[in-house]
C-alpha cells in the first residue's frame, strides 16, 4: 500500500473540497498526486497491465455528493498513467458512515459488505485506489472482495494516509 501524501494541510483541504463540496476541477491535480503513488513500471513489458479499480462510494454518498469521488480520481489517474478503469466493486449491503467509528468498528461495519465483478480473464491484475486511508478497513474489504471474485490485487494506493507511518 502506498500513500502519495499525509492527510493534512493543502492535501486534506483539496480532498475535502473535491469529495464533499463538489469542486470537480480538483480531480486532475489529485489524480496526478495519486498517479505518483502507483508504480506500474514492472507491468510495462506484459501484454495485460493492471486495471484501476476504485473503492466505491455508497449509493447514498454518491447521491448526496452528486458524484463518486474515487471513480473520478481513478479516471484522472487512468488518463495520466494510460491505465483502464473498471468500477468492478460495489456495496452488496448497507454500511454505516465510517466517520467517528473506531478501527474495530470500521472493520465490523464493512466486513463482507463489498461484491466484485469477475474479471474477463481470471487472475487479471487489479490496482485498488481510493482517496484516504484511515484504518485500512475499507481497502482490506475491497481487496478481499476482488480476490474472491478472481482478480489478482497487485497494488493499493491512496492520495493520502491519516497516519503517515502506514
Amino acid at each position: 500500500m502506498v500513500a502519495a501524501s499525509h492527510y493534512g494541510g493543502a492535501v486534506r483541504t483539496a480532498i475535502v473540497h473535491h469529495k464533499e463540496q463538489g469542486q470537480l476541477a480538483l480531480s486532475a491535480p489529485l489524480g496526478r498526486l495519486l498517479a505518483a503513488a502507483i508504480s506500474v513500471d514492472e507491468w510495462s513489458a506484459t501484454p495485460v497491465g493492471p486495471v484501476l479499480i476504485p473503492v466505491p462510494s455508497t449509493r447514498a454518498a454518491s447521491r448526496s455528493r452528486g458524484h463518486d469521488h474515487a471513480r473520478r480520481l481513478a479516471r484522472a489517474v487512468g488518463a495520466v498513467r494510460s491505465m483502464p478503469v473498471e468500477p468492478s466493486l460495489r456495496w452488496g449491503r448497507a454500511v454505516k458512515d465510517q466517520a467517528g467509528l473506531s478501527a474495530r468498528m470500521r472493520r465490523e461495519n464493512v466486513r463482507g459488505a463489498m461484491v466484485a465483478a469477475e474479471p474477463a480473464i481470471p487472475g487479471s491484475p487489479a490496482w485498488l485506489v481510493d482517496d484516504v486511508l484511515t484504518t485500512g478497513a475499507t481497502l482490506d474489504e475491497g481487496a478481499r472482495s476482488l480476490l474472491s471474485a478472481g482478480w489478482r490485487v497487485v497494488g493499493v494506493s491512496v492520495v493520502a494516509a491519516v497516519d503517515a507511518r502506514r
